[in-house]
């Protein structure tokens, strides 16, 4: 999700060793962890041997797969904010383990199956991005990105290091999926490889198959100006509401065509403080919900000492859910439009942009608004194609709209964390896209 801050000091100091941990050791009987309920392996990936900063990482292996290993898809996760961890995608969202948030306050946090994993029938590798981010490592502030392209340097240098670790990765289909803020992230990691991939031997290539963008914050400048319009005639603000809130949009919007970054940073904050307050809602993310997601008896459950060692993860880091300082740290970045990275890949690769119609912040309505702006030669087919209903076992699950490679699809009943409001649907939309099966069909 996008950050909404937490105070904090990022925890500054060298990492003493640099490649990831192998495999976890079974877990003691102290640790809420069930030894079934453990990733595969788990640890550091180095982006800089020098100083030592390094992004941590947790894989779990495809629990069913339907092809040999060597096959078998390789989906890597990556959370928003900027600085919020991946583990919340991990333990509250997509990962074969959730917290349980169903107990009684008084009971003690553990971990319960989740039916709608992405690891079904795929490997799924978790990155706490950018480093500085949940457990991952910034020796000293000036690494910390404050771009995409330092964020994909380090995601590229991270994803190589794990899939050198195992000769079979080499040649699985990886698909680099996120929500929110990684609408930034996902793009610039998959614009990074396709570019890097063209200077080097097909031996040494990483083997980018597609990429997909939840509730994306992806071309800002676009999206920030389809609040008031979308809020209205979702019968949420009035005609005059809705008047003073496209000010504020375009006084947003004029900062950032004048690429006064920092200030547009700012009124694009105040644009949602605005529609916060002019609403009433408990979260921008789902506007039915009378109370914002759980997710912080996440991060309880990662501060505890023995479950960070079966993890692997530094016991001396204190785990947050969105760091500040990676936040601080790319706030120029905030209203920086990534558009022609998409426009890349979807010539390149496949791409899927979903999103949960409930979620204000980064709607259907927005993710409309870029879209079709692209500069892609199936821009206009894509535009015109047939939107069409989707059902999951026989139940409407939303709608898919597909031309060539690229897929958009809108999740009912979700919200702005689409798996952990809807984990069987958002099961079924992944597995279906990857194996274009279905709607996601070749057309």
């Amino acid at each position: 999700m996008e950050s909404t801050g937490s105070s904090s000091i990022l925890l500054l100091f060298l990492f003493s060793f640099f490649h990831h941990i192998p495999a976890l050791s079974s877990p003691t009987s102290t640790t809420p962890f069930s030894k079934e309920a453990l990733p595969t392996k788990s640890g550091y990936l180095p982006v800089n041997t020098t100083t030592g900063s390094a992004i941590f990482y947790s894989f779990y292996e495809a629990q069913k797969p339907i092809s040999p290993l060597s096959q078998t898809p390789l989906l890597i996760w990556l959370q928003g904010g900027p600085g919020c961890s991946s583990m919340t995608g991990n333990f509250f969202e997509l990962g074969p383990w959730r917290v349980n948030f169903h107990k009684a306050k008084s009971d003690p946090l553990d971990l319960e199956p989740n039916s709608g994993s992405w690891n079904r029938i795929f490997g799924l590798l978790f990155l706490d991005n950018p480093i500085g981010t949940g457990f991952s490592i910034a020796s000293a502030p000036e690494e910390i990105p404050r771009d995409q392209y330092s964020v994909a340097k380090h995601l590229f240098a991270a994803i190589t290091s794990f899939i050198e670790s195992d000769r079979s990765f080499k040649s699985r289909p990886i698909y680099i999926t996120g929500q929110s803020y990684a609408g930034k992230y996902v793009p610039a990691i998959g614009y990074y490889i396709i570019r890097k991939n063209a200077d080097l031997p097909a031996s040494d290539r990483v083997n980018l198959a597609g990429v997909a963008i939840g509730n994306g914050f992806t071309d800002p400048v676009t999206q920030v100006g389809t609040h008031a319009v979308n809020t209205h005639f979702s019968g949420l603000i009035n005609e005059r509401q809705k008047r003073e809130l496209e000010k504020a949009q375009w006084k947003a919007i004029e900062l950032t065509k004048s690429r006064n970054w920092s200030e547009a940073t700012h009124a694009r904050t105040g644009v949602l403080r605005l529609l916060e307050n002019m609403t009433g809602l408990a979260t921008l993310f789902d506007f039915t919900r009378k109370a914002p997601y759980k997710t912080k008896m996440v991060t309880e459950f990662l501060q505890n000492a023995e479950v960070k060692r079966a993890l692997g993860a530094n016991e001396s880091v204190v785990f947050e859910e969105c760091s500040d300082v990676v936040g601080d740290a790319l706030h120029e970045d905030v209203m920086k439009s990534v558009k022609y990275m998409v426009e890349a890949l979807v010539k390149q690769s496949r791409v899927l942009l979903y999103q949960g119609h409930l979620d204000l912040r980064d709607s259907v309505v927005s993710t409309e608004a870029w879209v079709k702006t692209m500069k892609w030669e199936g821009i206009e087919e894509f535009v015109m194609a047939e939107r069409k209903v989707w059902k999951v076992k026989g139940e409407l699950a939303g709608y898919v709209q597909k031309w060539g490679s690229l897929s958009n699809v809108v999740v009912l009943g979700a919200g702005h964390l689409v798996p952990a409001d809807q984990a069987l649907h958002s099961q079924a939309m992944i597995e279906e896209w990857v194996l274009e099966r279905g709607l996601f069909g070749i057309n």
